[in-house]
């Protein structure tokens, strides 16, 4: 074998083979799984062969194809060749099915997480307003507070009506004489 010079990139392949696309083939190999799995496909073979038999036991022997002498070995060798088949061809079905049930279930995994994640932060949200919400003043508290704030301003009225009341006659006269120059 010849050395080559350029080394960069791998040789190409002179394989002697069939060419064939993988995804057009699994598909055709689901399509035969799927037909090979149907009751309408199990009915057909129980008529072939039943047919099969009863035409190879009562027919006249020079339209014998198969005797039952031999033990019908071409029958057995038909439903050899389909089994030898139809296995690699489930199994290939199953493996492409497996493959789409490994993308369903990582795609529903992140729409989960991300499902999670978004719950768990409208439940953040909430907490917030439900503490931003017990921090408002509600119409009922400041009703409260107001006939506090009044109850305070006529006990405060009282006491200066008292203390003004106890007062010397001549200090309020001198304090109200003192109002009357400002003007």
């Amino acid at each position: 074998m010849k050395r080559r010079e350029d080394l960069s990139e791998p040789r190409s392949s002179h394989r002697i083979g069939v060419q064939y696309d993988s995804d057009v083939f699994g598909a055709f190999a689901e399509s035969i799984a799927n037909f090979l799995g149907t009751a309408r496909f199990l009915v057909f073979q129980t008529i072939v062969i039943a047919l099969w038999i009863i035409h190879n036991i009562a027919a006249p022997e020079q339209f014998v194809f198969d005797s039952w002498a031999r033990g019908f070995v071409l029958l057995t060798l038909v439903l050899s060749v389909q089994a030898s088949y139809a296995a690699p061809l489930i199994l290939l079905a199953q493996s492409r099915q497996e493959r789409r049930d490994q993308v369903t279930s990582e795609n529903d995994r992140e729409v989960a997480e991300r499902t999670q994640s978004d719950t768990e932060f409208l439940a953040r949200e909430i907490a917030s307003v439900r503490v931003s919400i017990s921090d408002i003043v509600t119409g009922e508290d400041f009703g409260d507070r107001i006939d506090r704030l009044q109850e305070t301003i006529e006990a405060l009225s009282t006491q200066v009506a008292q203390l003004s009341g106890s007062m010397p006659e001549d200090d309020t006269n001198a304090s109200s004489s003192s109002v009357a120059d400002e003007n």
